[in-house]
């Protein structure tokens, strides 16, 4: 069963999840990484960030129509569909995904906004009701 960890009370969703790209990647053992952004702006953003961060190299990544996605360990993308399966999965979009049981683990990024908590509040209840497992996080305790 997907392991499913909330992080919440983010100043800035979109650095979140390129830390934990950075951490979910290891050139030794790389993990199959997706995000799922809300929007082809964060979409842009996020894959600048991976080009520039870390400064010793950057993190091969590809949208989900790339021919070269089947081989590429971490794809970012704000389509709405992500096919296959894949190790974690990053949430940026407000509604859960419809396909996040096929990952092992997913991490759900909340901002500060009163929009962005009610959409996290809503993805809580959404996987509790369906009886996965839930861990929280909240930035203003790291």
């Amino acid at each position: 069963m997907t392991k499913i960890r909330f992080l919440t009370d983010l100043r800035d969703p979109v650095l979140a999840a390129h830390a934990e790209v950075v951490r979910a990647w290891r050139p030794d053992a790389p993990r199959r990484v997706r995000v799922l952004t809300a929007d082809a702006a964060q979409t842009e953003r996020l894959e600048r960030l991976l080009w520039e961060e870390p400064r010793e190299g950057f993190i091969a990544h590809v949208r989900i129509d790339s021919p070269l996605a089947p081989v590429t360990p971490v794809l970012v993308d704000h389509a709405a569909e992500h096919p296959g399966a894949g190790d974690l999965l990053i949430n940026l979009a407000a509604p859960p995904p419809s396909f996040f049981a096929r990952f092992l683990e997913l991490v759900e990024l909340v901002g500060r906004d009163p929009a962005a908590v009610a959409a996290g509040r809503e993805r809580w209840r959404h996987y509790k009701t369906r009886g996965f497992a839930l861990s929280h996080q909240s930035a203003a305790a790291l």
